[in-house]
């Protein structure tokens, strides 16, 4: 009977180990998850800056034309055709480059949203990846305790254990 009382405590190691288990492997799957979406947001934002540069190139050509076409007008200043013709070209070049400038403000506007959120979804896996580190410690801890029959590594397991849950908890709140 004492050494049942004994060896009720392996009872609890047991139960306690499969518990960090599923919270390490939940957190292990939550952490793959952020870091996909992180690759996505990089990918995502890296695309709306080529494209924020190809409107910079597009409106920069557009400066040229409209800077020599206004240099032509004032050596052509004979012709008020030419001038006529020249001062609408200059125009609507310069409402292009007005054009090109605003697309310009809303793909960096979105850009900086999407390196934002991809800025949380990091947040969210570094709390997520300390979980999974902290509970397969743990669960190193109680294993052992068990093997050796050692109660105070399983209070150590057990102490982490719950601060790598405390960090799986922070991955989905967000607290810190």
């Amino acid at each position: 009977m004492a050494e049942e009382t004994k060896e009720k405590w392996l009872q609890w190691v047991a139960l306690t180990t499969t518990i960090l288990a599923v919270c390490a492997a939940i957190s292990s799957l939550k952490s793959s998850s952020y870091s996909t979406r992180v690759q996505i947001q990089t990918t995502k934002e890296a695309n709306n800056w080529a494209y924020y540069q190809s409107k910079s190139i597009k409106e920069h050509n557009f400066n040229l034309n409209r800077d020599i076409l206004s240099a032509i007008r004032l050596s052509e200043a004979k012709n008020p055709r030419l001038q006529k013709y020249l001062s609408a070209k200059i125009k609507d070049y310069s409402d292009e480059i007005a054009r090109y400038d605003k697309e310009k403000e809303q793909i960096k506007s979105e850009a900086d949203k999407i390196n934002q959120e991809q800025e949380i979804f990091k947040l969210h896996n570094t709390n997520f990846a300390l979980a999974v580190m902290i509970l397969q410690i743990a669960i190193m801890l109680s294993a052992v305790a068990a093997l050796i029959k050692k109660k105070i590594l399983w209070y150590a397991g057990m102490v982490l254990g719950t601060l790598g849950c405390f960090y799986m908890m922070n991955g989905f709140l967000l607290w810190l």
